[in-house]
């Protein structure tokens, strides 16, 4: 076990004119626990699983990065949160990610080793999930007629 379950809050940020959105790119603020990171992701790099460049970092208190990326010009364009549990298997991360809009499991590490646990796992290239949770959430709100802006849990929960 790396990390028990526990609630993850994240916020993509990005400027007006959308620019990191139309690059295939991605600025993350998490808030996970007491701890927070912040985290620019690069574009999908083609092929069967989902990769890109990560930098991540800690900061130290997420309501003040985020008021310093608004004042740069970062508007918050979609928030979405999941109660995330990791382990490890054969030196990859197992993420098991409970969200609104259904329940997944993330592998990482590199390809070699996910497509062996995903074999080991009964599952092959038509199983794997590449859509962001932001295109999930989008499909799951056409699918079921839902409304919001975010993908969040309700109060009660």
């Amino acid at each position: 076990m790396i990390a028990q379950r526990r609630l993850q809050d994240d916020s993509l940020l990005d400027l007006e004119d959308m620019r990191l959105q139309r690059a295939g790119c991605s600025l993350r603020l998490r808030r996970d626990g007491g701890e927070s990171t912040i985290t620019w992701k690069g574009p999908v790099v083609p092929g069967p699983m989902k990769a890109r460049e990560e930098v991540e970092t800690i900061v130290g208190k997420a309501d003040d990065a985020q008021a310093i990326l608004a004042a740069i010009g970062f508007v918050l364009r979609f928030r979405y949160q999941k109660y995330r549990e990791e382990l490890t298997l054969d030196g990859l991360v197992v993420a098991i990610d409970e969200t609104p809009v259904g329940t997944f499991v993330e592998l990482e590490g590199d390809e070699t080793s996910i497509a062996s646990v995903a074999q080991r796992l009964g599952r092959t290239q038509s199983d794997y999930v590449l859509a962001s949770y932001r295109s999930l959430f989008l499909e799951h709100r056409q699918a079921t007629g839902g409304h919001g802006a975010h993908m969040v849990f309700d109060a009660s929960r």
